[in-house]
C-alpha cells in the first residue's frame, strides 16, 4: 500500500516509507524504484525530469502488474492513490508503455471535476472557463470512459449551465445512473477503462504490428493537473529545440493561452502563438520572458543530461511554469542523422553511440526523395514497403505506357498485379511501381530495389486491367492517368501530388559515414548491373561490386531481340553465331565497370534466369516475335510453352543452363577476359571475379570451369 506524508507540498518530497516496485502504486521521486521495464517509459522519464530539478507536478506511477490486475477485474483499493494527492486537486491519467511507438489509450484530463468543483473554480478562473471545463470533462468521460456515442455529446459553441444539464441528462439516460461526482469513483473508472482498452484484441493487434510482444504491459501515470486556466497568464504548449525535418537547431512549437494539454498543437487550434519573437505575431518570449528563459534552460538540461533532443510539454498556471512530460523529438531520417552527429560533436554522446542511434533504414531513406512529413496524407492503399523513396506520377497499367510517358518527359506510376521480366523496361522508365500481389522477395520488390525505384507490393487494391482502373479498399476508384503519390518507404499510396523532400547528403551524413567507415571491420560491396550503378556505388564508398547480374544487360531493347533469336536457334552453331552479336556489347559493359571500379573487385555472375523469362506470353507479344523471326505464330507459341516451367528455381537455369547451352557462358567469359585485357592495356588495375550461379554439385563447377579456363587460354593466346 502507498504510504506518503500529508505535509508533502512538492513533488520531490520523499515518502515516509520506502516504496518498492512490488507496490500497487509508486510515488515518483528521485529515489523511487521506477524502471521502464516495470512502469513504462513515461514514468521513468518523469523521474529523470524530477532528478534534473524540473517543476513536475506530483505524479504516481502504476506498474504493469497493477494495470493488468485492474484489466482482469480484480479488486484494487484506489483510496491510497487518491490520498497521495492534496485534497481538492484535479488529476490526469496518461499511458506509460515500454516503447512510446507501441501507442496506448489517450490521456484523460481533469479527473475529479464535478458540480461542486465547478463552484470552487469559478471565482478563480471565471464562470465561463469553469463551465467549459466541466462540460469538456463530461464529454471526455462519457465518450472515452463510458464508451457512449460521441454524437450524443457534441460540444456546443457556448458552454453554459443549460448545456451542462443536457449533457448530464443524456449521460444518465444512456447509462441509467447519474454522472459520478467523486474523484475516487471517476479515477477508478478511468483506470479500468484505460487498462481494458490496452488489453483489448484490437489494441493488441495494433501494437504487435508495431513490434510489441503480445504480452506487452502498460503502466499508467496519475498526475496532478496544472490547470492552465484563469488569471494571471495561464495556458499550455509544447517546445522543442531542433527542427523535426532537418535536425537543425531551432526553437519550434506553440503556446495557447487558457488551454490544457496539447491543445496548442491540435490542427485548427485558433489563438496559438509562437514561442520565440516573430514578426508574424505575438510570442511567449514577449508575453512571459521569464518562463521562456526557463524553458530554454530546461531544454539544455534535457539535452545534456538525458543525452537526447526532447520535446517538452508544459503548462503555465497563474504565471508558474510546470513541466508535464518530455518525449523524444519526432524526426525524419535526415534529422536523425543531424541530431546524432551534433550530439556526438558536442561531446554529449560518443561517435559509436551516434552510429547506433541512426536506424539503418533511415540511411536508405536519405538516398531517395521522401514525402514531406509535415504534409497531410490522404491514403488510398497500403502494402509492403518494398523499395524506399517517394514518387509522384500518373497511373499507367502497362510497361509500354510507362516507356511512352518517359519518352514524353512525364512521370508515371506503373501498376501491375505482379511484374515479370518483361516489365523490367517499364519499371526502369517508371517513377514508381505498385503491385497487387507480392512480398519483399517478389520480382517487383527485388528489381525495384536494384533500380532504385520506389515500390509498394501486396497493396490492398483490386486491379481491373480491362477498364484500366484500381479499386481501393475504402471504395474509391482511380483510373489511368490520375495522379497519385507512391511512398515506398511507408508502403502507402496517397491521393494526388504530395509534396516531396529531396535527398540531402549534407555534411552530417558525410561525417556519419566517415565514422562508420572508421569503426567498420567489414567491407561493403554493391549490387551493380550498369555503369551508372557502379558510379553511384563508388561515390558512396563501396569496396567493389559484390554482384553484377549479367542477365539484366540482356533485357535492353537492342539486345532482347538477339537473345530471343538465340533461344530459337536450332543448332549450337546457330546459337554461337547469334551470340557473337552480343560479344562486343557485353565486352563494353564489363570494360566500363572495370574502369569505374579500378583497383576494386568486380564479381560478375554468369547468366542465371531460365530462358522463358526472355519470351513474351501475351498474344500481341507472341505475334510480334513470330513476325521478327519469320516463323508461324503456332510454332512460336509451342516453343514458348515448351520452355515454360512450373518451378523455375528447380528447372533449367543457372549452372544447369550453362552446361546444356555452353555457348552462353563461353561468350560471357570471353567478354570478361577481353575487357580485362583492354582495361589493363589502359593502365587500370582490374580485379575480376566470376560467379557460377545455382551450383548444387562439385561436378557442375568442374564442367563450367574447364570451359572458362579454355576461353581464358584462348584470349591469352590471341592477345599475347
Amino acid at each position: 500500500m502507498l504510504r506518503y506524508s500529508k505535509d508533502a507540498a512538492v513533488q520531490n518530497t520523499q515518502p515516509t516509507a520506502a516504496i518498492g516496485a512490488a507496490e500497487p502504486f509508486t510515488l515518483i521521486t528521485e529515489t523511487a524504484a521506477i524502471s521502464a521495464e516495470t512502469h513504462g517509459g513515461r514514468a521513468k522519464c518523469l523521474q529523470r525530469l524530477i532528478r534534473l530539478g524540473l517543476p513536475v507536478p506530483r505524479s504516481v506511477a502504476l506498474p504493469f502488474a497493477t494495470v493488468h490486475e485492474i484489466a482482469a477485474g480484480h479488486f484494487v483499493d484506489f483510496a491510497p492513490l487518491v490520498a497521495a494527492f492534496e485534497a481538492g486537486r484535479l488529476l490526469s491519467v496518461r499511458a506509460s508503455s515500454l516503447d512510446p511507438d507501441w501507442g496506448g489509450p489517450g490521456a484523460i484530463l481533469n479527473i475529479g471535476m464535478s458540480a461542486a468543483m465547478r463552484e470552487r473554480l469559478a471565482p478563480t478562473i471565471g464562470e465561463a472557463a469553469a463551465d467549459a471545463l466541466w462540460l469538456r470533462f463530461i464529454h471526455a468521460y462519457a465518450v472515452h470512459v463510458a464508451r457512449l456515442d460521441p454524437e450524443l455529446f457534441e460540444l456546443p459553441a457556448q458552454a453554459d449551465a443549460a448545456a451542462i444539464e443536457r449533457a448530464l441528462v443524456v449521460y444518465e439516460e444512456e447509462t441509467e445512473e447519474p454522472f459520478p461526482q467523486s474523484l475516487e469513483a471517476q479515477l477508478g473508472e478511468v483506470l479500468r477503462s484505460m487498462a481494458r482498452a490496452w488489453e483489448g484484441p484490437t489494441a493488441r493487434l495494433l501494437r504487435q504490428a508495431r513490434g510489441a510482444p503480445a504480452d506487452a504491459g502498460l503502466g499508467l501515470v496519475v498526475q496532478e493537473m496544472a490547470l492552465g486556466l484563469g488569471p494571471p497568464e495561464s495556458g499550455a504548449g509544447v517546445i522543442q529545440f531542433v527542427d523535426s525535418a532537418t535536425g537543425e537547431p531551432q526553437i519550434t512549437g506553440r503556446y495557447l493561452s487558457q488551454s490544457q494539454g496539447r491543445e496548442a498543437v491540435v490542427p485548427g487550434a485558433t489563438g496559438a502563438i509562437y514561442l520565440t519573437r516573430d514578426p508574424r505575431g505575438p510570442s511567449l518570449e514577449e508575453l512571459c520572458p521569464r518562463c521562456f528563459g526557463q524553458l530554454v534552460e530546461y531544454g539544455r538540461l534535457c539535452r545534456e543530461r538525458l543525452r537526447e533532443e526532447m520535446q517538452i510539454e508544459f503548462t503555465l498556471s497563474a504565471g508558474r511554469l510546470h513541466v508535464l512530460d518530455a518525449v523524444r523529438v519526432a524526426r525524419s531520417a535526415r534529422a536523425a542523422v543531424r541530431i546524432a552527429v551534433d550530439l556526438a560533436e558536442d561531446g554529449i554522446i560518443s561517435r559509436a553511440d551516434a552510429l547506433l542511434r541512426v536506424p539503418p533504414r533511415a540511411l536508405t531513406d536519405l538516398l531517395h526523395p521522401q514525402v514531406d512529413p509535415a504534409c497531410r496524407r490522404d491514403v488510398l492503399a497500403r502494402g509492403v514497403a518494398a523499395s524506399p523513396g517517394a514518387a509522384v506520377g500518373r497511373l499507367v497499367f502497362t510497361s509500354t505506357a510507362a516507356q511512352a510517358a518517359a519518352a514524353r518527359g512525364e512521370k508515371a506510376i506503373l501498376v501491375r498485379r505482379e511484374t515479370t521480366p518483361e516489365d523490367v523496361r517499364g519499371m526502369h522508365a517508371a517513377a514508381g511501381v505498385l503491385t497487387e500481389r507480392g512480398g519483399m522477395t517478389s520480382h517487383a520488390a527485388v528489381i525495384a530495389r536494384g533500380l532504385g525505384v520506389p515500390c509498394v507490393v501486396g497493396a490492398d487494391i483490386e486491379i481491373d486491367q480491362r477498364e484500366r482502373r484500381v479499386h481501393c479498399a475504402d471504395g474509391r476508384v482511380i483510373g489511368e492517368g490520375e495522379i497519385v503519390t507512391l511512398d515506398g518507404s511507408a508502403g502507402e499510396v496517397l491521393a494526388g501530388a504530395a509534396p516531396l523532400v529531396e535527398p540531402a547528403l549534407d555534411g552530417a551524413f558525410r561525417k556519419l559515414m566517415d565514422w562508420a567507415e572508421a569503426a567498420s571491420d567489414i567491407d561493403i560491396r554493391a549490387n551493380a548491373d550498369t555503369p551508372a550503378d557502379a558510379e553511384r556505388a563508388r561515390n558512396f564508398g563501396a569496396r567493389g561490386i559484390g554482384l553484377c547480374r549479367t542477365e539484366h544487360m540482356f533485357f535492353e531493347e537492342d539486345r532482347l531481340g538477339v537473345m530471343r533469336e538465340m533461344i530459337f536457334a536450332e543448332t549450337a552453331e546457330d546459337r554461337a553465331a547469334v551470340l557473337e552479336m552480343l560479344l562486343p556489347m557485353q565486352r563494353e559493359d564489363f570494360l566500363q565497370l572495370f574502369r569505374i571500379m579500378e583497383g576494386l573487385p568486380v564479381c560478375i555472375r554468369l547468366f542465371d534466369p531460365p530462358l522463358h523469362e526472355f519470351l513474351p506470353h501475351d498474344r500481341e507479344g507472341l505475334r510480334e516475335l513470330a513476325e521478327s523471326l519469320d516463323l508461324p505464330i503456332a510454332e512460336v507459341t509451342r516453343r514458348v510453352e515448351a520452355l515454360s516451367e512450373f518451378n523455375p528455381m528447380l528447372g533449367m537455369r543457372g549452372v544447369r543452363l550453362g552446361i546444356t547451352v555452353p555457348e552462353i557462358y563461353d561468350i560471357q567469359a570471353r567478354a570478361i577476359f577481353e575487357a580485362t585485357v583492354e582495361a589493363k592495356a589502359e593502365g587500370a588495375h582490374v580485379v575480376p571475379e566470376i560467379m557460377i550461379p545455382l551450383v548444387s554439385a562439385r561436378r557442375e563447377v568442374e564442367l563450367v570451369k574447364t570451359r572458362i579456363d579454355a576461353v581464358a587460354a584462348a584470349v591469352r593466346n590471341e592477345r599475347a
